[in-house]
């Protein structure tokens, strides 16, 4: 989207390790649908969001939850495999050019074109 936010990247930093190294929900799944909420979320507690969140955000999670199969589920324990409470393990994903980590980074890359492709037909279809 050629736009940085620096307070958006802190309100998601933790999301790496499937929340907060938990091994829950991966990263790029919820910062795919963060970026859609920023797109079409009111911002206020009174307003009714644009419509379009809801169903984007639905297709993308889908869709994410069809590319993540192939490396296991959607959950980061699931693709990383990576017991992120041992430092060692951790410190192994990291750094280890033949870790999981080669596969995050193609999942992210999928998801983010995937996600890219959603809100193009979306706009197209204004």
């Amino acid at each position: 989207m050629n736009v940085v936010d620096e307070g958006v990247l802190k309100a998601v930093g933790a999301f790496g390790g499937g929340i907060a190294s938990t091994g829950s929900v991966c990263g790029a799944l919820l910062g795919g649908v963060a970026l859609i909420s920023s797109i079409h979320a009111s911002g206020s507690l009174t307003k009714k969001d644009d419509p379009r969140m809801w169903r984007l955000s639905y297709k993308f999670s889908k869709t994410f939850e069809d590319i993540a199969g192939k490396h296991g589920g959607i959950n980061c324990v699931e693709i990383a495999r990576v017991d992120w409470s041992d430092r060692e393990a951790a410190r192994d994903f990291r750094l280890n050019p033949d870790s999981r980590r080669k596969i995050c980074a193609e999942l992210v890359g999928e998801a983010a074109c995937a996600l890219g492709a959603i809100l193009d037909d979306d706009a197209k279809q204004d």
